[in-house]
């Protein structure tokens, strides 16, 4: 018992540690170099796709520290999602690391975001650049959605991928949720073939609603290939129910631990 009080102000100590070096890389990098290179993005023949391959390094730079700084978490990341092109990937959601690392490992990716985020400054001018969509289309977003959403089938075709959280919020307790119609149709109006991929641990490193990572204990972080889902299959245009019930039991299915 003695043991376990003497060690509880140091395992607080090192998550802050890590919790102030994974946030803080987020300022020096920008600062560093990050910035001018956004800055300089916006003068390319192709700014969506220079923003976009610059979100990428951004954030595996981010994983490359937080690997380094909390090295009792062990990454374990189906080969599948580096093959992703030209699909929809759906994926649940537990914590804010989720899209930091689906960026990570796409280098062409958009994504859909909440309305809120495009109003910071900075931040906010990156998603719009990017070519990321909002979440909403009323007032001032109805015109950034439609021009972001017209040219997705030609952006699908071309390689790029778009990842959604069809549950549309962060899982406090790890279970898939219901699933949001409205994420649904957008990825089968996509046309382009549906990638589906779980995450495990995520939030148990970043929990939601904390602001300390849990660094110290240890754990595996997983995303694990659940299925695929082309549209020539009868559930992908079939009734949107079927197609939600499918998706929820890949989603749901658990993920066999390493060895």
């Amino acid at each position: 018992m003695s043991a376990e009080v003497h060690a509880a102000p140091l395992r607080r100590a090192y998550d802050l540690a890590v919790t102030l070096a994974a946030w803080g890389y987020f300022l020096c990098a920008f600062l560093a170099g990050f910035g001018l290179l956004y800055a300089a993005a916006g003068l390319c023949p192709k700014p969506q796709l220079a923003f976009q391959r610059l979100n990428h390094w951004y954030y595996r730079g981010f994983f490359a520290l937080l690997r380094l700084v909390a090295p009792r978490q062990r990454w374990r990341l189906a080969p599948e999602l580096a093959a992703c092109r030209s699909c929809v990937v759906l994926c649940n959601h537990l914590s804010y690391l989720d899209p930091l690392l689906l960026m990570a490992h796409l280098p062409r990716c958009t994504t859909v975001a909440q309305a809120r985020l495009f109003d910071y400054p900075i931040f906010g001018w990156v998603l719009k650049s990017a070519g990321y969509v909002p979440a909403s289309s009323e007032g001032q977003f109805a015109g950034l959605m439609l021009d972001q959403l017209e040219g997705l089938r030609q952006y699908l075709a071309e390689g790029g991928v778009l990842f959604l959280f069809p549950e549309g919020t962060r899982s406090k307790s790890g279970a898939v949720g219901a699933l949001l119609p409205g994420a649904l149709k957008l990825a089968r109006q996509s046309g382009a073939p549906l990638v589906v991929f779980r995450f495990d641990n995520t939030g148990r490193l970043f929990p939601p609603g904390r602001f300390l990572f849990d660094a110290a204990s240890p754990r595996e972080i997983r995303l694990s290939f659940q299925g695929r889902i082309a549209p020539e299959e009868p559930v992908y245009s079939g009734p949107l129910a079927e197609l939600s019930a499918h998706l929820q039991a890949l989603l749901a299915r658990p993920a066999k631990p390493s060895a």
